[in-house]
């Protein structure tokens, strides 16, 4: 993957061609932005332009071939084990950096999701950033750069990340999947601006199971025990789904909140479930909609500190049926 390959992210590419042309390569970066929108490809195309036999990031000597087959000995990647990025793995790393390099010039290392170091390898990243090796680099990636101690982001370069903005998007995965462009346009505003969630797994959640899911809920009643307890069960079972499925349930009421104040349908993320949106907009009302998204808040509130999912989920469906 070249920099010209990699869609979008104009501003940053050109910040790193600059800095290859002028020999002015930071010793640490840190891409931050959200999941999914191409912080690693840059950060590997980045890679790539300093190991390339040709010093320019070619695409088809054997170094840039390795480079994408991810078995180049001179570039190491980590990711968290488990819930953490832990000390063990950032001393492996020191000692990987205090060789030389095997093939090309540089060492370098992908430290992917770095909000994920526990503290006791965050210090001792830090102690690697304060005395780097020469012609080592260390690319952190992260969606939650305020997570990361601030010692660690002040010794790095830091460049920001932006989705892709919908129109773009929409376009993009029309063209490439074929899609009918009310389809595409529904799946750019669910990934938010991600093409991994858009081009991944989550294509069938968003396009197919979306609306069995609304129906689902839709069908609920405040008297209706067993439905709601067997949808409860559903959801909790798709605990690697879960997060995203509660916001398409935001973005669902989201439409309807909008349509209740008169915004226009282009604002809408649910386009190809109009029809849905406006029949279900009679038996709601403003009240109505806010407690069922406070629900949902509070729903991905209680997920994201563990709790059960099961009896998380049953509550959040009883609060949006008795509102």
């Amino acid at each position: 993957m070249t920099f010209d390959s990699i869609i979008g992210h104009e501003p940053q590419k050109n910040i790193l061609r600059r800095a290859l042309q002028n020999n002015r390569v930071a010793h640490a970066y840190l891409f931050e932005g959200p999941d999914g929108i191409g912080k690693r490809l840059v950060a590997l195309a980045l890679a790539r332009a300093l190991l390339c036999d040709s010093g320019r990031g070619c695409g088809v000597c054997p170094t840039c071939r390795k480079v994408d087959h991810n078995n180049h000995p001179d570039i190491h990647l980590l990711d968290a084990e488990g819930a953490a990025i832990k000390i063990d793995q950032i001393r492996t790393l020191q000692q990987q950096l205090s060789l030389k390099p095997l093939e090309g010039e540089y060492k370098i290392c992908l430290i992917d999701g770095a909000h994920h170091l526990n503290p006791a390898a965050a210090n001792a990243l830090l102690k690697t950033l304060e005395e780097p090796q020469p012609n080592t680099l260390i690319i952190l990636l992260s969606s939650q750069p305020e997570a990361l101690l601030i010692t660690i982001r002040s010794r790095c370069q830091r460049l920001p990340f932006k989705r892709l903005p919908k129109q773009r998007l929409t376009e993009i995965l029309a063209d490439r999947l074929d899609l009918q462009e009310t389809e595409a346009a529904v799946l750019a505003a669910l990934s938010e601006g991600s093409f991994k969630k858009a081009l991944g797994q989550n294509r069938e959640l968003y396009l197919e199971r979306r609306r069995e899911i609304l129906r689902n809920l839709m069908a609920l009643s405040s008297g209706s025990i067993i439905p709601l307890f067997k949808l409860a069960d559903e959801l909790a079972a798709d605990k690697d789904h879960l997060v995203e499925i509660l916001e398409i349930l935001q973005a669902f009421y989201r439409d309807l909140l909008l349509l209740k104040h008169g915004r226009p349908e282009q604002e809408l993320v649910n386009l190809d479930m109009k029809e849905t949106l406006y029949r279900q907009i009679m038996h709601e009302t403003t009240p109505t909609l806010l407690k069922k998204l406070e629900a949902l808040n509070a729903g991905r509130y209680h997920l994201q500190r563990n709790v059960n999912r099961q009896l998380a989920m049953e509550i959040m469906l009883m609060t949006m049926t008795t509102a």
